[in-house]
């Protein structure tokens, strides 16, 4: 099994998109990790609320995953388990594959991490007024717009690539 220098590229295109997303996504939950655990500390009824929120910034390390296996799938490293040899990727291919990681991998990174500062002031909104977490919910989500819209980005881009 030969990569080519194309293929290579792409792969690393694809470790690029789950690597960063993965620590955007890593730093968020990590700092509303911390709000979480100081307002369950205090009154631990509030656990199931404050754990909606810091799950919230991990969404960026799936859409970053999603777009690792749709190179993968494009670069034919799923066939090669079934004997079947990765496809021959030209360089400019294979740049352009690593192109279309960029958008979700940087766009998951700072997202990620903006995320959790969000999701941080919404758990302490929360560990104030409980009633005021679907409000905390929705400003955090609105950070998410973003990594969704990167997400289609990366998407549309490596599909479109012959």
């Amino acid at each position: 099994m030969a990569i080519t220098m194309g293929a290579f590229i792409a792969l690393l295109g694809a470790a690029v998109a789950a690597v960063f997303a993965g620590m955007g996504s890593a730093i968020g939950v990590g700092i509303a990790g911390q709000a979480a655990a100081g307002v369950t500390a205090e009154d631990p009824s509030k656990f199931s609320k404050v754990l909606i929120l810091e799950l919230l910034p991990g969404t960026q390390g799936i859409y970053g995953l999603i777009i690792a296996f749709i190179i993968f799938m494009k670069v034919g490293l799923f066939g090669v388990m079934e004997g079947i040899t990765i496809v021959d990727i030209t360089m400019a291919q294979g740049l352009a594959i690593f192109a279309a990681s960029l958008p979700m991998a940087i766009v998951g990174l700072v997202s990620g991490i903006y995320q959790g500062k969000v999701a941080a002031s919404a758990i302490a909104m929360t560990a104030k007024r409980p009633e005021a977490s679907g409000k905390g919910i929705n400003i955090t989500v609105m950070v998410e717009t973003y990594a969704l819209l990167a997400l289609l980005i990366s998407f549309l881009a490596a599909f479109m690539i012959k």
